[in-house]
């Protein structure tokens, strides 16, 4: 590659999505110096509808189809995501070429007194827009009140300051990764609230096929160790064939030499909430996936996925 050659960076244009494409920019500068990086900021179905829940709308992938046109026209040779966002099936001419190291996966709940989930006020009100963490929240406490949350972090965080909820639960990677990371007030644990599928990684989506992008980006950014992990939570989510409507998670570790998954699936209303956990070698991460999908499918699953997806 010479210096006179460049690439594009297709993102969307949030705070945290900017500083995740200029994280990556800065990466591939690092590894070819003289490499002209460009951002070709895209404004997502996902950031343009506010207003409704995004299981109502089209789910997580709402963040990441205008984005791949841009692959598919040329107009962009990379995509930055964020992996929990990457739907598990992608588009036909689509590859991922890196996933990056993991930021701390876990879930935070903001407040503004110091609390915990456990000494909440009675009846109070949280904001999320995940049904995942919402399930998980009234499974351990179900007198608490979800609303709708919508917006990027810095937005979210002004309307808990503003006084519109008592709580708010965010990813806390986007918080470390914006500079926020004091108004965590907790970090939930993994008994109160399995992350997401892949929560805490960015993904670089490519042509399929472009052997200089994946080349390079793989020598910039790619984690091995996570691309393990995120491999048996995907094929999890894969096996579940679920919609952003049926509360799902997964979250892989590693286990000496091997691989610990903890994964789980419940009603919205956190009535039911099913997990399990399965170990195995790091070879077999997708077969570790699938079979703690059957196993939860097996269990009830099935009938909680019938009854959110309809």
């Amino acid at each position: 590659m010479t210096s006179t050659e460049r690439i594009v960076i297709a993102t969307r244009g949030s705070q945290l999505a900017l500083w995740q494409a200029n994280h990556v920019k800065a990466r591939l500068e690092a590894v070819r110096p003289g490499l002209a990086v460009e951002l070709s900021i895209i404004k997502t179905s996902g950031d343009a509808i506010l207003d409704v829940p995004l299981a109502k709308v089209g789910g997580k992938g709402l963040f990441v189809k205008e984005i791949e046109q841009a692959l598919v026209a040329r107009t962009a040779d990379l995509a930055v995501h964020s992996m929990k966002d990457v739907p598990a099936e992608l588009a036909p001419g689509l590859a991922l070429a890196a996933v990056s190291a993991r930021e701390v996966p876990w879930d935070a709940l903001c407040a503004r007194a110091p609390v915990t989930l456990d000494t909440l006020p009675r009846g109070a009100r949280i904001g999320t827009s995940s049904m995942r963490r919402q399930c998980q929240l009234l499974a351990r406490r179900p007198d608490l009140q979800i609303a709708m949350l919508r917006g990027n972090v810095p937005t979210r965080i002004k309307k808990l300051d503003a006084g519109e909820f008592d709580a708010v639960v965010l990813a806390a990677a986007g918080l470390v990764r914006l500079g926020m990371a004091d108004r965590i007030t907790q970090q939930l644990p993994m008994d109160l609230s399995i992350p997401a599928v892949a929560q805490g990684v960015l993904a670089i989506e490519i042509r399929d096929g472009d052997t200089r992008v994946q080349e390079l980006v793989r020598a910039a950014l790619h984690d091995e160790g996570t691309a393990v992990h995120v491999a048996a939570e995907r094929a999890f989510l894969a096996k579940m064939g679920g919609s952003c409507q049926t509360p799902l998670a997964a979250h892989a570790v590693s286990d000496g030499a091997g691989l610990r998954l903890v994964a789980m699936c419940g009603m919205p209303d956190g009535t039911r909430v099913l997990r399990t956990e399965r170990t195995g070698a790091r070879s077999d991460a997708a077969a570790l996936g699938i079979a703690a999908a059957e196993d939860l499918l097996a269990r009830g699953a099935a009938e909680i996925l019938a009854a959110t997806q309809q």
